[in-house]
C-alpha cells in the first residue's frame, strides 16, 4: 500500500486575474449590456475589488487563457475591456487604502493541498 502523495500548489503557478473594464450606459440598451457583462464575470468566479473592477484567482497559466476567451466572447459593444494576470506571489505585494489609513491587503486564500 502507497502513502498518499501531497503536493502544495506554489505561489508562483497560481495565477489571479484582473478584469477592468468602462462600459457605456448612455441608454437602456447598454446599461443592459454591461448588466449582461458584469453577470459573466460573477457566474465565472469573480469577485468585485472596485466599481468595474473584479478579480478571481486560478489554478495556473491554462485556466486563465481559458478565461480570457470566454470574457473576450462576452465584452458588449463598444466597451473597454483590460485584463491583468499576476501571480500569487506577486499579489501578495498589493498595498491597499481604504479612506486615509494604510489597511492590510485583502487576505489571500489558503494554498490548496492536493493529496
Amino acid at each position: 500500500m502507497t502513502k498518499p502523495r501531497f503536493t502544495q500548489l506554489s505561489g508562483y503557478r497560481i495565477m489571479w486575474v484582473m478584469v477592468l473594464f468602462d462600459l457605456p450606459v448612455t441608454d437602456a440598451e447598454k446599461r443592459r449590456a454591461y448588466t449582461r457583462f458584469r453577470n459573466a464575470l460573477l457566474d465565472r468566479g469573480f469577485e468585485q475589488a472596485q466599481y468595474s473592477v473584479y478579480v478571481r484567482h486560478t489554478s495556473g497559466k491554462e485556466a486563465v487563457e481559458a478565461l480570457i476567451k470566454e470574457i473576450e466572447g462576452a465584452v458588449p459593444e463598444g466597451g473597454k475591456v483590460d485584463i491583468l494576470q499576476f501571480t500569487d506571489k506577486q499579489y501578495e505585494n498589493i498595498v491597499s487604502f481604504r479612506g486615509k489609513a494604510d489597511k492590510s491587503s485583502p487576505k489571500n486564500p489558503e494554498q490548496f493541498l492536493l493529496f
